[in-house]
């Protein structure tokens, strides 16, 4: 599968933006779907994750009650809704899938090209 994410860009403290990630190919509602992220100099981490049907939702602690995960399998999209946000959220984005349900990059297997949001303060 191909992914393809969208969405980033530059926004206050405090401002929302909504990211998208479109898959290629039939079988979307196969794969969980996550999104990471990156900042200069740090490593690529998690920030949450969603079942093959739009259940079993996970969070980092440093965004629960800020952003939300969605999917919609009609439209082979994930969704990453993120609100009130901090310049710590500034990085790079990156949406991943996974057949499993799991928060560990390495258990991705395929990844986005990355979009970037920038927060300033």
């Amino acid at each position: 599968v191909q992914l393809q994410a969208s969405g980033g860009g530059l926004v206050q403290a405090g401002g929302s933006l909504r990211l998208s990630c479109v898959a290629s190919g039939r079988t979307f509602s196969s794969y969980v779907m996550g999104w990471f992220r990156q900042a200069p100099g740090k490593e690529r981490e998690f920030v949450a994750r969603i079942g093959w049907s739009g259940g079993a939702r996970d969070y980092a602690d440093s965004v629960k009650g800020r952003f939300t995960i969605s999917r919609d399998n009609a439209k082979n999209t994930a969704y990453l809704e993120m609100n009130s946000l901090k310049p710590e959220d500034t990085a790079v984005y990156y949406c991943a899938a996974a057949l499993g349900l799991a928060t560990t990059p390495s258990r991705y297997n395929y990844w986005g090209q990355g979009t970037l949001v920038t927060v300033s303060s």
